[in-house]
């Protein structure tokens, strides 16, 4: 696979050596000044914004525009469907055009769209804004992964690694905000929050800027418009790790209605149990994805992760019916058992999203990317409900069996992409 020109400047120290560095640069918890930090704080101000903004716009529409429940449903389904189809083309333009242009654009419009929110009266205002939303923020993702890959370096996995932990900080601090608003509960707070994700947009887009211009790699002059598409591996790839990022929901998702509906745990549990999962991810992301480099490592991990989340829900669903404590015992088990596997599972993932992909068409392939993990976050809500809520306990080892499959499925995967373009399977 063709490599890309490396910019990390993670990895080398200063003149001076460490000794000089400061402590959370040394410890990784702080990349060192240059394109890799920049962009992780952007993503963090981004993420920041955009996690408290997903937690209330449902109140917002309801106690400020006084839409009904079934609009409010309406509205963001549709946004998530139009945000599915956006990354691709804008990848493509990405690719054609430079990164950096296209990802501030659509900053930008997300900032506007936001803003405009603040206007909107009637449902066909919620679902322009909203959509709008959605559509630059899918296309920014797919404009931001060659910035990631090139930015990046001979470090991919280890940057990547970094930003998904950042991104899990920064969500971390949003849902406080919007709990925070959502207990004043004033129109006021709803609108304050609003102005201020548009503001996240701004100041993403300004730190972006100073940023290092990337031009367009060169493309083969025989190859056609939409590869990434007609890459039957790739998509594969992206069918089968779709299925593994369900898992991203178990715990947000399907534990709080467990904890709340099947088991004598207290209620609390469920905050405990997200902050516990959100620790784990901060701290172990980037140790855990040390030395998965290469296509054969990367599916030995994510076969690992898939056998973590079936023992992982196995015990989550033993705790039904048991004593209170007891329960929030097993399932705090249960709960660092399927972290541990995410952590696999997100480390094997980063590595084949970018490994798999041609370096001058990283834009098109991380819409690709983005569209199967859209799809995920669409399906997961409704399978999650039917197995694990109303199934029960067996619905808990059903979904653990679909991860196991989808793992165990993933290096055959591989194997067949090593075979079809200009890379070994290990590397």
């Amino acid at each position: 696979m063709n490599q890309a020109p490396t910019t990390s400047t993670d990895s080398t120290p200063g003149e001076n050596g460490d000794a000089n560095r400061s402590w959370l640069i040394r410890r990784g918890l702080l990349l060192e000044s240059g394109p890799q930090r920049g962009l992780s704080l952007a993503g963090f101000v981004n993420q920041l914004g955009t996690a408290a903004f997903l937690a209330t716009v449902p109140l917002y529409a309801l106690r400020v525009m006084h839409l009904s429940i079934g609009q409010v449903g309406l509205g963001l389904s549709v946004a998530g469907v139009v945000g599915l189809i956006a990354g691709i083309p804008v990848g493509h333009l990405a690719d054609r055009r430079g990164p950096k242009g296209i990802f501030l654009i659509t900053l930008l419009i997300q900032a506007l769209s936001m803003t405009s929110l603040l206007f909107a009266h009637a449902l066909w205002s919620f679902v322009l804004a909203v959509a709008v939303t959605d559509l630059a923020g899918s296309s920014g993702g797919a404009a931001r992964g060659p910035m990631i890959r090139r930015f990046g370096g001979d470090e991919v996995p280890k940057f990547r690694s970094y930003l998904r932990s950042v991104a899990m900080l920064a969500s971390t601090f949003g849902a406080l905000a919007a709990g925070a608003v959502v207990q004043i509960d004033s129109d006021f707070a709803y609108r304050a929050l609003i102005f201020a994700n548009a503001l996240t947009f701004i100041g993403s887009a300004a730190v972006l800027v100073k940023l290092p211009k990337l031009e367009p790699l060169p493309s083969p002059r025989e190859e056609g418009r939409w590869i990434a598409f007609k890459d039957k591996p790739y998509v594969a790839f992206v069918v089968l790790d779709g299925i593994m990022w369900i898992q991203s929901e178990v715990l947000s998702y399907a534990l709080p209605l467990w904890v709340v509906l099947h088991t004598d745990a207290p209620r609390w549990f469920v905050g405990l149990a997200i902050a516990v999962n959100t620790v784990m991810v901060v701290f172990l992301q980037i140790r855990t994805s040390r030395g998965v480099k290469g296509g054969i490592v990367a599916g030995r991990a994510t076969r690992r992760a898939g056998l973590a989340f079936l023992i992982g829900m196995a015990v989550i669903a033993a705790a039904s019916g048991v004593p209170g404590w007891a329960a929030v015992t097993i399932m705090m088990v249960g709960v660092a058992i399927h972290t541990v596997g995410s952590l696999w599972h997100a480390a094997g993932s980063l590595e084949l999203r970018f490994r798999l992909a041609p370096a001058h068409a990283q834009g098109q392939y991380s819409g690709v990317f983005g569209m199967g993990m859209g799809l995920c976050y669409v399906v997961a809500p409704s399978l999650l409900s039917l197995l694990c809520v109303t199934w029960g306990a067996p619905g808990w080892l059903v979904m653990g069996g679909v991860f196991v499959a989808a793992g165990l499925a993933m290096p055959y995967v591989i194997q067949r992409a090593g075979r079809s373009r200009e890379i070994a399977p290990g590397d």
